[in-house]
């Protein structure tokens, strides 16, 4: 499936598009074609064309004054396109754990799994201010595929906003994952972190907030 995906994506200009987009919960051409440095029609046609092969939608933003923006956004099956760490083996394995060894066993593998990406984090974190290891600590997420942003929230917090998950089948089988997340980013950067997530036509988005 990805790698027919990935066929019909082709050149990289549509890539450009499909990575800005993933990162947004939906922009308008407008906007699209400035960050990824193209003209308006070539955004819109690249946009047009993705629509077609059913990776892009489209959906109207009510705004205060005028009419609706229309923005383009990310569908389910454009996820196919984006990394994962786990499959259909993964969560069999764990519902085999859980019915050899009992209701507990796959939590405690996942706490196990989680305890060694914490150690592995922890050797390439550097920073002495929890503001300074969010950063650090957002590339390397984006490096391992949650296409991560450290940023500054409207009140001047620091949060790290993941616009990918690489493990979404477990975390959604297993909610367990959620806290297993921020508990692990709570050690890394050396204060409490709220984790908050939202879904919206499949579009994944985790923010930790630091507190």
């Amino acid at each position: 499936m990805k790698q027919r995906l990935l066929q019909q994506v082709g050149r990289s200009a549509r890539l450009r598009v499909l990575n800005e987009l993933k990162r947004t919960q939906g922009l308008c051409v407008t906007d699209l074609a400035a960050r990824v440095g193209m003209s308006y029609m070539g955004a819109k046609g690249v946009c047009l064309d993705l629509e077609k092969r059913g990776l892009l939608d489209t959906w109207r933003q009510p705004q205060k004054i005028g009419r609706p923006h229309l923005l383009y956004r990310l569908t389910e099956r454009a996820q196919d396109l984006f990394p994962t760490e786990s499959n259909t083996l993964t969560l069999d394995i764990l519902e085999a754990a859980r019915k050899l060894f009992g209701p507990t066993a796959p939590d405690k593998l996942l706490l196990v799994v989680f305890q060694k990406k914490t150690e592995q984090y922890l050797a390439k974190i550097k920073g002495e201010t929890p503001a300074e290891r969010a950063k650090w600590l957002a590339r390397l997420r984006d490096h391992d595929g949650h296409m991560a942003e450290c940023e500054a929230d409207e009140t001047g917090a620091v949060r790290i906003v993941e616009h990918h998950s690489p493990i979404l089948d477990i975390l959604r089988e297993f909610p367990l994952v959620a806290k297993l997340e921020a508990d692990m980013f709570q050690r890394l950067v050396g204060t409490p972190v709220e984790r908050k997530e939202t879904s919206a036509s499949g579009l994944y988005c985790a923010t930790f907030r630091l507190l």
